[in-house]
């Protein structure tokens, strides 16, 4: 039988993460069911045709030339007790460490009609051939449920090629994970700008259709018809499909495999420690199929981001390589593009504080170089911190500039626990054609906001 010391099961992120890290010191195989490993947030721009769709695969070689063995298949069992694989081929595999990385399954809400021809989700590689075929062939309505970072994302590539675009979110906002309704007006209003359709406040009540989806009627009474109704020729396999409903609201992790193993699950997923060891020795789980806790409260939250799984595949690897390093958990830090503007934030705002904190907050709006420079542009930026340590907790920016690298500075101080006085003695550096006037800094300016609230609230009290 074909032994492993390192088996991972899974093909993404943190799978291939830890391949890099053992793959030329312990014998390591990966099973991977998919044909390739996807740069998932390069999809859209496939469908925008910014990027040729081969630009949106990982090559094979990431893999192989870390010395490790990948396997073309998929797991049907895991016989933990004598630590043996089986892969729906027949091929048996036995392992001394065993890796599971299966990640996350789009959420498909069980509204009626959801199961008609023309209703995709978006997150492989057949969806993205998919998706890139039925724009090429005509496509001219599209309607995406979900107003986060994929569903903009996706809303503006079907826009970008012509496609009359609908995005429907129940939240009151745009990115309603990503920013607080102050922050998110500009981003709202470039949307529209751009001409895509929004219907915000707006529930999905059902899909309308025989075979193939006709309409999608909205709790507020709104009827959006797609162009394509049940039209296909009799004997053709695919119809002219002319209108899409694409699902955008999520992910779920994938435990298929693990139930009931007795490894130890919850509702975000397979439950591990700091080590990424589950409750089954020599078995670890990390990326998008793991349930794990904020870096921040301590509580069980979603963390299904590129950027936590990746860092849970280096403390897994570093643990079967035999050193003791703990994950500190989720902080989230994330962002997107839209039009012309960036957005993006880390740790929690004032949506996501669910009164586990008294938060204050600060505001700054700079330019993102010199004013008096070519090409300038607005930054804004909302900073939180915990009223009572005056922790710093948070951040969301809006900027006509990239924002992540301000973002993982604020990342940086949450990590290490930093407070809003350390921070605005941030010591920064300036340029005209990189940031605003040596006078001022971004976050120092919006830490000094905090500060100067607080120093109000004590003269009035």
């Amino acid at each position: 039988m074909e032994h492993y010391d390192v088996l991972i099961i899974g093909g993404g992120p943190a799978a291939i993460t830890i391949a890099k890290m053992t793959g030329h010191l312990m014998k390591t195989g990966m099973i991977r069911p998919e044909d390739h490993s996807m740069i998932y947030c390069a999809m859209p721009y496939a469908i925008e045709k910014i990027l040729p769709f081969e630009k949106t695969l990982k090559k094979d070689q990431i893999v192989e030339e870390t010395g490790t063995g990948l396997i073309r298949d998929s797991v049907s069992h895991v016989d933990f007790s004598a630590k043996e694989v089986t892969c729906e081929s027949g091929r048996k595999i036995s392992y001394q460490k065993l890796v599971i990385a299966t990640g996350a399954v789009p959420i498909i809400p069980p509204v009626p009609g959801a199961d008609l021809r023309g209703v995709m989700t978006f997150k492989t590689e057949d969806d993205l051939r998919k998706l890139i075929s039925i724009s090429e062939k005509g496509l001219s309505k599209a309607v995406v449920i979900g107003a986060g970072a994929i569903g903009i994302e996706l809303a503006q590539a079907f826009n970008h090629v012509g496609v009359e675009t609908h995005l429907v979110d129940m939240a009151e906002r745009v990115l309603p994970s990503m920013l607080d309704p102050d922050m998110g007006s500009e981003v709202e209003e470039e949307l529209i700008r751009l001409g895509i359709n929004l219907h915000l406040r707006s529930g999905l009540v059902k899909i309308e259709g025989n075979e193939y989806a006709a309409s999608v009627i909205l709790n507020d009474g709104k009827k959006i018809i797609l162009d394509s109704l049940d039209n296909c020729s009799a004997g053709r396999d695919e119809p002219e499909v002319k209108g899409i409903v694409v699902f955008a609201v999520g992910m779920r992790p994938e435990t298929e495999l693990v139930a009931g193993s007795g490894i130890m699950t919850g509702k975000e997923g397979i439950i591990v420690d700091e080590y990424m060891r589950t409750s089954i020795p020599d078995v670890y789980a990390v990326g998008d199929c793991v349930q794990f806790r904020s870096g921040i409260t301590g509580e069980t939250v979603p963390g299904r981001l590129a950027t936590n799984a990746v860092p849970m595949g280096r403390v897994c690897a570093r643990n079967i390589l035999g050193a003791a390093d703990g994950y500190q958990g989720f902080f989230n830090g994330a962002a997107t593009k839209i039009g012309e503007f960036f957005a993006g934030s880390t740790g929690i705002g004032e949506h996501t504080a669910k009164g586990s904190f008294e938060l204050v907050t600060g505001t700054a709006e700079l330019t993102t170089i010199f004013p008096n420079m070519p090409d300038t542009k607005k930054v804004r930026m909302k900073l939180t911190a915990d009223r009572k340590t005056m922790k710093i907790l948070g951040a969301q920016i809006v900027s006509g500039m990239p924002v992540t690298d301000k973002l993982d500075i604020i990342t940086l101080a949450i990590q290490n626990g930093l407070t809003v006085p350390q921070i605005r003695n941030l010591s920064y550096s300036s340029q005209p054609y990189q940031s605003y006037y040596p006078a001022n800094n971004l976050i120092v300016a919006a830490a000094d906001d905090i500060m100067k609230k607080l120093h109000k609230e004590r003269i009035a009290g």
